[in-house]
């Protein structure tokens, strides 16, 4: 089964739907979707890898937008969908911990957990329902978006043939490492927030 995913991610990186499919994870990763779009980028870095700067300002570009959707959920919306969300991922007792931390931490919540596996949606969800400075939060989510998706396309625009190779040798050992990490950062979400 992993390697028909995997097969399909490669194949898709070819197909004029492709970048809509990308843009479009990379975007509900943002705002309420639980699946990070590393999980397209990826494979389809690995499958074209001079693509690899196009693939990560796609990803740059939809998360950011996501990411406004998920600040105007927390924004306007925190009571019925925003509330849902974060109580789905079971943070509901501490958004207002976290809330508090944004008067003094702002800034640095945002860059930090853009960068980490730590699940998105509950930072962008959190601004807006803190009330942070949409144009900052804006910025600094181009900033940690973009820096996060191109290292990826850096790494694998210069070594993504020999990582390839090496992933498809090891696809079972890639993927649950992928997976480590997912849930590695559901864990510290859990734990810091």
């Amino acid at each position: 089964m992993l390697k028909r995913i995997y097969d399909w991610c490669v194949a898709a990186a070819d197909k004029p739907y492709a970048l809509w499919i990308l843009g479009a994870v990379a975007f509900a990763e943002s705002s309420f979707f639980p699946v990070p779009p590393d999980i397209m980028l990826l494979p389809m870095s690995l499958a074209r890898p001079k693509r690899a700067w196009l693939y990560a300002s796609v990803c740059t570009a939809a998360s950011v937008l996501g990411g406004v959707l998920g600040y105007a959920i927390g924004a306007l919306l925190y009571d019925s969908v925003g509330h849902w969300l974060i109580t789905l991922y079971g943070l509901g007792d501490k958004v207002e911990a976290f809330r508090t931390s944004y008067a003094e931490w702002g800034a640095w919540i945002i860059l930090l957990k853009g960068l980490t596996p730590i699940p998105y949606k509950l930072v962008t969800i959190t601004s807006g329902f803190a009330g942070y400075n949409i144009w900052l939060f804006v910025l600094f989510s181009i900033i940690t978006r973009g820096g996060r998706f191109f290292i990826a396309a850096v790494l694998l625009n210069r070594y993504g043939e020999w990582i390839r190779v090496r992933v498809e040798q090891n696809l079972g050992l890639a993927v649950a490492t992928l997976a480590v990490v997912l849930v590695g950062g559901f864990v510290v979400a859990f734990r810091l927030i």
